[in-house]
């Protein structure tokens, strides 16, 4: 049997990573902040599944759990063989409405967690010649819409790169960019989601599936929604000063900033 180790496995997207690869008989590593849920969580995943599910507290906006993980991570007693980085949140406001330490906290957790983290998953999966990472973006990654973007746009361009870099070695990465996923992400942000259109939703047990069949493919990003793909198309031909009006209004509706 082989293990996953998923930050942010409580809720949303990593929660729906969690059940699917409990089905498909991994085991897992479980992380997050809050330790009754893990507990709670890892349970059900056990008894449903007759999987192991270890689970690690950790809050990645801290050295100290960015730390704890890494070194999880890099225990080759007990191989990793599939990382997903999930965790992640959003801010609500304008830049300077948001202060500089709520923006360098998800700057700590987008990035620098994903890059440390990474490291220590793909050079113990190096040495293994097998091994894969996950590290979950955002289609906010392709438009001009502040610091989440901006996060976001760098662990797309970071996993591409690690993914050149290590061409040949046996170890796949790729970045996943969901657009609107019922989770508990809007809610966390203090942020509405009347006003989100009923067709931007989008299923994460589905998003998931789509997501671990692109990683099987090999690509190193994937936009998992027809309708995303299509989105991502036109912003591609619209001009940049025209998208960053239409994201700036978009993104004060529906997004976090």
């Amino acid at each position: 049997m082989t293990t996953a180790l998923i930050t942010g496995s409580t809720a949303g997207i990593g929660a729906a990573f969690a059940r699917r690869l409990a089905a498909d008989g991994q085991n897992l590593v479980l992380v997050a902040r809050d330790g009754k849920r893990l507990v709670e969580q890892a349970t059900e995943l056990h008894d449903r599944h007759g999987i192991e599910a270890e689970v690690l507290v950790a809050d990645l906006a801290t050295d100290a759990g960015i730390d704890a993980v890494a070194a999880r991570l890099a225990d080759r007693r007990s191989a990793v063989d599939l990382l997903v980085n999930n965790a992640g949140f959003g801010n609500k406001g304008r830049f300077l409405e948001v202060s500089a330490e709520d923006e360098l906290r998800m700057l700590k957790v987008h990035c620098e967690a994903v890059l440390r983290l990474t490291a220590a998953a793909t050079e113990a999966m190096r040495e293994r010649g097998r091994g894969g990472v996950v590290n979950v973006a955002s289609v906010a990654a392709f438009v001009p819409r502040g610091t989440y973007g901006a996060s976001k746009a760098w662990v797309v361009q970071f996993t591409q790169g690690v993914a050149r870099d290590l061409a040949g070695s046996g170890v796949r990465l790729m970045a996943l960019c969901p657009g609107f996923v019922r989770t508990e992400f809007h809610e966390r942000a203090g942020m509405g989601t009347d006003n989100i259109p009923g067709w931007m939703w989008l299923d994460a047990d589905k998003l998931v599936a789509a997501a671990l069949a692109d990683l099987a493919r090999g690509r190193t990003v994937s936009i998992p929604d027809p309708r995303y793909k299509a989105l991502m198309g036109v912003v591609k031909v619209i001009p940049r000063g025209m998208l960053g009006g239409v994201t700036s209004r978009t993104g004060r509706k529906y997004g976090p900033q």
